[in-house]
């Protein structure tokens, strides 16, 4: 669909096979790309010191977590750091996860103010890109993640914030998926429009339309090739302020209405973020949402940071003997997830615990 040379079949293969392995039946994708900075949210609320050895023992403890989580993790988002860190033995963390067939990503450079607009913002890092795709796909990794920022207002998302997003998500898909003769990213394409407010379900599934189709305008524009990329896009979800409750079938059905509308078939999957839902409501809600009545052409799974690991920090609080036990939390909700991405996730057992205590965070960053 291109009228230039642009990849070869043997390059559209690799990046198709990469994004499809990641997305198999019953897999999402573990974000453990939190920076230094959230990472000292993370650990400050268990009493654990910010230190890069405390950042590398919690990593150690998901990435050693046993076979169980074969089956159910597709993909691990690293943060630069981690990229580069060693298991108490030696082995570099990225051989720990590549020796389970999981697939290791990387992350962007964070968000940037964006001018001529009531606060909102774009994501830098474009200049230097495609040599550090070409760097990281020789240290392992072979997806990258991409999350520009948008928010639910009386003023926001501003036209300008959604074309200026959008074009910055198609300009770095374009760049991860053409780094070099062998050297293709596949790129995941993360438009977050925030929880915050007290906007309806209704006014996030308009808003969730519009932008996504900005996005897919965009790669369009920039040929990307969509079998080698996958979304990560938040569900449709009324506001945190929001008055109305609204119950898992809804949140669904206005969730993939949305999808329908705006991302053709051809994208392998959807991985969507939790977005400060607890851990028990990102799955249930991911549950619903693969046994919603309306065909679904591609995978729809997920790609959870704190609706993951929130238990597992919990048990841990950067306790050596406690370690086994929070590696256990963790691949619970592991399994948990790989359950409702095939939409046989039972659910409810766990709302009373940490699994049913909210994550959301106000204007939540990086």
């Amino acid at each position: 669909t291109h009228q230039y040379p642009a990849l070869t079949a043997e390059q559209k293969k690799e990046l198709s096979d990469i994004a499809l392995s990641i997305v198999a039946p019953g897999k999402g994708i573990l974000a453990a790309d939190e920076s230094v900075g959230s990472m000292a949210k993370r650990l400050n609320q268990i009493g654990v010191e910010n230190t890069e050895e405390n950042r590398r023992l919690y990593r150690q403890l998901l990435f050693s977590a046993d076979s169980r989580v074969e089956k159910c993790i597709g993909g691990i988002i690293f943060f630069h750091e981690t990229m580069y860190q060693e298991a108490d033995d030696g082995t570099p963390f990225v051989q720990m996860i590549k020796d389970k067939d999981i697939v290791v990503g990387i992350v962007d450079k964070g968000v940037v103010p964006l001018a001529g607009t009531d606060g909102e913002t774009t994501t830098q890092g474009l200049d230097g890109l495609s040599e550090r795709c070409a760097q990281y796909k020789k240290d392992g990794a072979d997806f990258a993640k991409w999350r520009s920022v948008l928010k639910i207002s009386e003023h926001t998302p501003s036209a300008l914030a959604i074309l200026e997003n959008a074009n910055v998500l198609a300009r770095y898909a374009s760049i991860c998926q053409q780094v070099g003769v062998l050297n293709g990213i596949v790129p995941i394409v993360e438009p977050e429009i925030l929880p915050d407010g007290d906007h309806d379900l209704k006014h996030c599934q308009y808003v969730t339309e519009k932008v996504l189709a900005a996005v897919y305008k965009a790669l369009s524009d920039h040929h990307v090739y969509l079998e080698g990329t996958l979304l990560k896009p938040n569900m449709v979800t009324p506001g945190h302020a929001c008055l109305t409750k609204y119950n898992p079938e809804e949140i669904a059905m206005a969730t993939v209405t949305a999808l329908r509308r705006t991302v053709p078939p051809s994208v392998p999957g959807v991985t969507f973020l939790s977005g400060g839902q607890s851990e028990e409501e990102a799955s249930i809600n991911l549950n619903a949402i693969n046994n919603c009545p309306l065909a679904r052409p591609w995978a729809l799974t997920f790609s959870y940071g704190r609706a993951l690991q929130a238990s597992a920090l919990n048990v841990w609080r950067g306790q050596r003997e406690n370690e086994n036990s929070a590696m256990e939390e963790f691949v619970k909700r592991a399994e948990v997830n790989g359950l409702a991405a095939l939409g046989q996730y039972e659910g409810g057992v766990e709302s009373s615990g940490a699994a049913g205590q909210s994550l959301y965070v106000a204007n939540h960053a990086y």
